[in-house]
C-alpha cells in the first residue's frame, strides 16, 4: 500500500498582525479579498475575517497573495522570526518550484530539503540557496542541519591539519577557498593548546576557550564574504 504523502505544516502565521496592517491601511475585508484577486486568489471576504480571528490559516498562496494586499512583507505576517527553510523562502514570496529553478536545483531535491531541514548539495549550490532566500552564511548552516557538522570538522582543525578539513567546511560554508583556508589556519593557531607542546602554564591559569564555532564566524566576518555572515 502506498503511503499518502503527509501534508505540509501550516504556514507561520499571526492574526493580530494581519488585523492591524488591515486596520493601519484603512480596509475592509472585502476590499482586501478584491485586492487578493488581483493577485489571482478568490476567495470571500469572510476567509479574511476567519485568518484575522484566528479560525484558521492561510495557504502559502493566500498568504503571499495577502501580504500583497496589504503592501507588508510577509516575515511581518507570520508573527516570528523565520526559523526555517519553508519560512525564508514564504519571507521571499516564493513557491517551492520558484526557488528550486533559481536554486539550480530540482523541485523535487528542493522539496526534500524543506521536508527533512537538510541540505546536502555543493557549495555552488549552498551559494545560491543563500542568495536565492537572503540567508547569512550562519543562519544558512543552521536551517539546512549542517551545524553539527561544521562543529566536528571545526574540531578537527584544531586537532589536525586544517587542510584536511577545507573541502569539507567549503561545502557546508560556500566561501572561496582562499578565504575559507586563511580563516581556518587563524583558528587553529588560536586554539593550540600550548601544554600540548611542554609549556609549564597550567590549565587552570589558561581563559576558557571559546566555542568555535563563535570564533569561526568572527573571523569569517573580518574576512569580507559575498553572503553576509
Amino acid at each position: 500500500m502506498r503511503r499518502r504523502p503527509s501534508a505540509p505544516p501550516p504556514v507561520p502565521f499571526s492574526p493580530p498582525a494581519a488585523r492591524a496592517h488591515r486596520a493601519g491601511l484603512g480596509l475592509s475585508p472585502e476590499q482586501v479579498a478584491e485586492a487578493m484577486a488581483a493577485h489571482g486568489v478568490r476567495l470571500l471576504p469572510s476567509h479574511v475575517a476567519a485568518w484575522e480571528a484566528g479560525e484558521f490559516l492561510p495557504s502559502e498562496e493566500e498568504f503571499i497573495a495577502l501580504s500583497r494586499a496589504l503592501w507588508c512583507p510577509p516575515a511581518q505576517l507570520m508573527g516570528v522570526a523565520p526559523a526555517t527553510l519553508r519560512d525564508f523562502r514564504l519571507a521571499r514570496e516564493l513557491t517551492r518550484e520558484q526557488a528550486a529553478h533559481r536554486i539550480g536545483v530540482g523541485a523535487e531535491t528542493y522539496a526534500r530539503a524543506e521536508a527533512t531541514g537538510r541540505w546536502d548539495a555543493d557549495g555552488e549550490q549552498g551559494l545560491a540557496l543563500a542568495h536565492v532566500l537572503g540567508l547569512p552564511l550562519r543562519v544558512l548552516v543552521r536551517v539546512t542541519g549542517r551545524q553539527d557538522d561544521l562543529d566536528r570538522r571545526l574540531r578537527q582543525v584544531v586537532d589536525g591539519r586544517w587542510q584536511a578539513q577545507l573541502r569539507e567546511v567549503g561545502r557546508i560554508v560556500p566561501v572561496p577557498h582562499d578565504l575559507l583556508g586563511g580563516v581556518l589556519a587563524d583558528l587553529q593557531d588560536e586554539y593550540l593548546v600550548p601544554g600540548h607542546w611542554g609549556s609549564s602554564v597550567p590549565d587552570a591559569a589558561r581563559p576558557p576557550a571559546r566555542p568555535l564555532a563563535e570564533r569561526f564566524w568572527e573571523l569569517l566576518a573580518r574576512r569580507g564574504t559575498d553572503v553576509p555572515v
